[in-house]
C-alpha cells in the first residue's frame, strides 16, 4: 500500500511535468516567447559579466519573471480564445486578447526600465 505522501509526491511531479511541457510548447510555438528567451539570456549574461549585487539581481529576476508570467497567461488566453472561436471574428474576444497583450507590453516596458536603471546606475 502506498503512503499518502508517496501519492502526493507523484501527483506533484506530474504537475511539474505538465508545467514544463506548457513552457516548452510556449517557447516552440510563440515567436514572442523566443524573443523573451533571447533577451533573458542576454540579460543574465550581462548580469554575470557586470557582477551585479544581490539586490540588483533580485530586481532583474523579478522583472524577467513578470514578463514570463504575463506572456504565459497571454498565450494561454489566446489559445483558449482561438479554440473557442476558431477562425470566426469576435469583438469581445479581440478585446480580451488585446488587453492580455497589453499586460505583456506593460511588463516588458517596466522590465526595460528596470534593466536600464540596474545596468546604468
Amino acid at each position: 500500500m502506498k503512503s499518502s505522501k508517496g501519492i502526493y509526491f507523484g501527483t506533484r511531479l506530474r504537475s511539474i511535468g505538465f508545467a514544463i511541457e506548457g513552457l516548452k510548447q510556449m517557447i516552440l510555438t510563440e515567436p514572442n516567447a523566443r524573443i523573451h528567451l533571447a533577451i533573458t539570456t542576454l540579460v543574465v549574461i550581462a548580469g554575470i559579466i557586470t557582477e551585479l549585487s544581490m539586490a540588483r539581481w533580485l530586481a532583474i529576476v523579478f522583472a524577467i519573471s513578470i514578463v514570463w508570467i504575463t506572456e504565459a497567461v497571454n498565450t494561454a488566453l489566446e489559445k483558449l480564445c482561438d479554440h473557442t472561436c476558431g477562425n470566426e471574428f469576435n469583438a469581445a474576444i479581440k478585446k480580451v486578447k488585446d488587453i492580455a497583450a497589453g499586460a505583456v507590453l506593460i511588463a516588458a516596458l517596466c522590465s526595460v526600465i528596470t534593466g536600464i536603471i540596474v545596468f546604468t546606475s
